[in-house]
This record gives structure tokens, C-alpha cells and sequence, in this order.
């Protein structure tokens, strides 16, 4: 049987690996330290004044397991810290160190470049075709039989 070209979710999961191995690989040679994709992805969802980790593992899409796993590897690395949650007393907030806001600078400096890196080599009318295209709305998830 003649092996079915990629799907769209595995193209989408190379493009992202690209994106993820240039962001590491760019990160190291500059000499910071190197952070998984779930670990920028806190950075991403978390709110200026702190975000529990159980609402962080709701943004991420996992159990609050992996996101405290996460979240903890950052916590080592002085780029996140704990405080105490203002409206409630069982509950603590994830916060960006100054540290960490220094790195998620960087990383967000050096995505913009590597994306201009694709722009050259797709060229800027497919790659900016390409982001619009993945900001459109897609509705809910549809369910689907299969033919």
C-alpha cells in the first residue's frame, strides 16, 4: 500500500517542531537557557498578576499534573515564582520573575526573526497568507463520520 501523504495536523506538527528546534537552537547559542514547548507555552498563558496552576493546566489542555511539572522546572530556573493568591487562601499564583520576563522578551524578539527567516524562504505573500489563514475562526470542533 503507497505510504498517504501527510494530513494537515502532521503538517501543522512539523511546522511547529520547526518553529520549537529554531527557538531552542537560537536560545542555547545565545547562551539562555534552552525551555521545552510546554514551558513557553506558560509563558504565553499566563495573566500579568499571577494564574493558578489548575487554571494554567485548563488554558494548556492537561491535568494540573504536567502543568505543575511545567510550572515547577520554571520555578528552579528562577523564572517563575509562587505567591500567595489575594482571593483565596488555599490557592497560589504563578507570576513571571524579572528574569523571566527578560527571557520571554528574548524568545518572543527571536520567534519574530525566525519567522521573517520563513518569510524569505516561503516568501512573505505565503507566509502572511499563512498566519491570516491560521487566525481565521474555526467554530467548534465539528464531529464527523468518516466515509
Amino acid at each position: 500500500m503507497p505510504e498517504a501523504a501527510p494530513n494537515m495536523p502532521l503538517r501543522l506538527a512539523a511546522a511547529r517542531r520547526w518553529f520549537d528546534d529554531a527557538l531552542m537552537a537560537s536560545m542555547r547559542a545565545a547562551g539562555e537557557q534552552p525551555l521545552t514547548s510546554a514551558q513557553g507555552q506558560v509563558f504565553a498563558l499566563l495573566d500579568t498578576e499571577g494564574t493558578t496552576v489548575a487554571e494554567l493546566a485548563r488554558r494548556l489542555g492537561v491535568t494540573r499534573q504536567t502543568a505543575h511539572q511545567a510550572v515547577h522546572g520554571l520555578l528552579g530556573l528562577g523564572l517563575l515564582e509562587q505567591v500567595p493568591d489575594p482571593s483565596s487562601a488555599r490557592n497560589r499564583l504563578i507570576r513571571i520573575t524579572p528574569e523571566g520576563a527578560r527571557v520571554h522578551r528574548r524568545a518572543q524578539a527571536t520567534l519574530a526573526v525566525i519567522e521573517d527567516v520563513l518569510a524569505d524562504r516561503i516568501g512573505v505573500a505565503e507566509a502572511t497568507a499563512l498566519r491570516t489563514a491560521l487566525a481565521l475562526p474555526r467554530g467548534e470542533p465539528p464531529v464527523v463520520e468518516a466515509p
